[in-house]
């Protein structure tokens, strides 16, 4: 069975998942979606959009070098390191078709909604 359309693929397999971090609404604007996910702390480069048999993937990775001889935290709660979504858009949509652009934390994602082919086939049923 395909997930419904932007059902969240991963969502439950962990018991803190990507969900906590990457906080996303999804909304219908005319004939697209438009998702955005809260990703602060990330730069434009440290963010990246897969599209692969209908699930599209959103993946932050961070990398911060500590030298522990030159730095000592007395605290420390930023995290560094890497988290993705992916969500099921459909398999009719291109890569072409996302646009995606990224301000203030929140990266913004225009998928178009695509139309449902009915691919039922009737069987007669014989006398």
């Amino acid at each position: 069975m395909l997930p419904s359309i932007f059902d969240d693929v991963f969502d439950n397999m962990f018991e803190k998942t990507n969900s906590d971090i990457m906080k996303t609404d999804v909304k219908v604007v005319g004939d697209n979606y438009l998702v955005d996910i809260s990703v602060p702390g990330y730069a434009k480069e440290d963010i990246k959009l897969e599209l692969e048999k209908g699930y599209l993937t959103v993946t932050a990775e961070k990398n911060k070098e500590v030298n522990s001889d030159s730095e000592k935290y007395i605290r420390r709660e930023i995290s560094y390191g890497k988290c993705s979504r992916t969500f099921y858009v459909g398999d009719a949509i291109t890569e072409d078709e996302i646009k995606a652009n990224y301000k203030n934390g929140i990266l913004s994602i225009t998928v178009p909604k695509t139309s449902k082919v009915d691919n039922k086939k009737v069987i007669e049923i014989e006398d």
